[in-house]
């Protein structure tokens, strides 16, 4: 799915060697001694640490300030890069842990991309939750020492959840839930799939689940989203831009001289035609707002500056692309895209070919890993009569509502649709108070 960070800073790459030695045990001692020495907590904080030493797999653990006086812990642990063979080398995953109490719940976040901080989601301040925030693998820090994506798939992701949720069991011992949002719901999804019995419940938000590579319902959805004039006036400026691009190509040169973006494996025409063509996709997905679109009177430079705010070109820069290139990886192998309908506008577009739709999905070279949908075929049928225990929340303005899990009367699940909300605010704390009542009625029926 299209990133839930539009202008991340980049992050400088440096993962671990897959077979690096991890320090001994006794490192490990020194480690939380220190920590232990200017701990200013209670005695059962400091019994938590030494439960925490004698996890299996831990690595690296760091206590960090949290945002209400209590600590967090940063912890790095050891996972196979395959496992069902851990003879092919092992990478460091990281872990964001809020301790509540082990008389708790739990909650497991996974990330669909990196866990750059700590963060304490909404639903386990509802439940008063530990929660596990995972990275997800060959994001971030949790990157092995290889370009090679073998092991970037859902099947050894959910895993990587699999075995935390393991190691902590003792710990931990309560009912547990997993949540995400965007690519991290849904492969909150995908690991209840895999492992069913892990947790009580599932809440991811806004978590497309796609049915094929190419969605073929996005294209329903932004042809009937809004209202036809607002559809209107999207179109009109897609049109404006394209049409004027002799002016504006100029005008996005000297723009990136203060971006300093670079353009190699689309250039700056491709970029600006991809930027027109991703503006609606964008404009539903973060909530724009229909008044605010330039009309005609506007100049074309104050246009340009709308459509830079709303959608712009730096998604496709070559900085995003290798940022987001785990991401577009996974969309392009297994968990299905979105595309762009060219012959929309052949008559306007230079750079990119109207014979055919392109596809969102972004590569610094071709790919030669091919598209295999038989997992989204397994997972939908599955929802539909044994998605047991979902809470699903979706914004219906957002585009990626288009695949969101459809209804099922078979299963005992949720879901709540947000009027007017999209991918950034389709969230519990912006519920009505039916809802979030009826939310909170049935985690605590699926948390007995």
């Amino acid at each position: 799915m299209q990133p839930a960070t539009r202008n991340p800073q980049p992050v400088t790459r440096n993962p671990q060697p897959a077979t690096r030695m991890f320090p001994l045990r006794s490192a490990h001692l020194t480690l939380l001694a220190l920590l232990l020495c200017c701990c200013t907590s209670v005695r059962a904080q400091t019994d938590l640490e030494q439960r925490l030493l004698q996890l299996p797999d831990l690595q690296q653990a760091k206590r960090l300030p949290g945002a209400d006086g209590q600590p967090v812990y940063e912890l790095f642990f050891r996972q196979p890069l395959d496992h069902q063979d851990t003879t092919r080398g092992f990478f460091q995953q990281k872990v964001f842990l809020t301790h509540r109490g082990a008389d708790r719940p739990t909650v497991l976040v996974t990330e669909g991309y990196t866990a750059g901080r700590p963060r304490y989601y909404e639903l386990s301040a509802l439940l008063n939750a530990n929660q596990l925030r995972v990275e997800h693998r060959y994001f971030g820090e949790s990157q092995p020492d290889t370009a090679d994506f073998t092991f970037l798939n859902l099947e050894q992701a959910t895993a990587d959840y699999h075995h935390l949720r393991e190691l902590f069991t003792e710990l931990y011992p309560e009912k547990w839930v997993s949540t995400g949002i965007s690519k991290g719901g849904a492969t909150t999804v995908f690991y209840r799939y895999f492992f069913p019995e892990d947790v009580a419940a599932s809440v991811p938000y806004v978590a497309p689940i796609n049915q094929e590579y190419e969605e073929q319902r996005i294209y329903d959805f932004l042809d009937n989203v809004g209202t036809p004039a607002c559809r209107a006036s999207i179109r009109a400026l897609q049109i404006r831009l394209l049409a004027n691009r002799d002016q504006v190509l100029p005008l996005l040169r000297f723009y990136n001289l203060g971006s300093k973006d670079e353009y190699t494996y689309k250039t700056l025409g491709e970029a600006f035609e991809l930027g027109v063509l991703e503006y609606p996709f964008a404009f539903w997905q973060w909530g724009g707002d229909c008044t605010a679109i330039p009309d005609e009177s506007a100049s074309l430079e104050d246009a340009l500056v709308y459509f830079l705010e709303t959608a712009g070109i730096n998604l496709f820069s070559d900085q995003l692309i290798d940022y987001y290139y785990a991401h577009y990886y996974q969309a392009a192998t297994q968990m299905g895209y979105y595309g762009y309908r060219t012959s929309d506008f052949k008559d306007l577009l230079v750079d990119l070919p109207t014979d055919r739709n392109v596809m969102a999905v972004l590569f610094p070279k071709p790919l030669t890993t091919a598209f295999n949908g038989e997992l989204l075929k397994k997972v939908n049928r599955w929802l539909k009569k044994n998605g047991n225990q979902f809470a699903y929340i979706y914004g219906a303005n957002d585009a990626w509502t288009a695949t969101a899990v459809p209804p099922s009367a078979k299963v005992d699940a949720e879901w709540f649709v947000m009027e007017g909300k999209s991918h950034g605010d389709a969230r519990i704390a912006n519920m009505t108070a039916a809802d979030k009542q009826r939310l909170m009625d049935a985690l605590e029926r699926w948390l007995k």
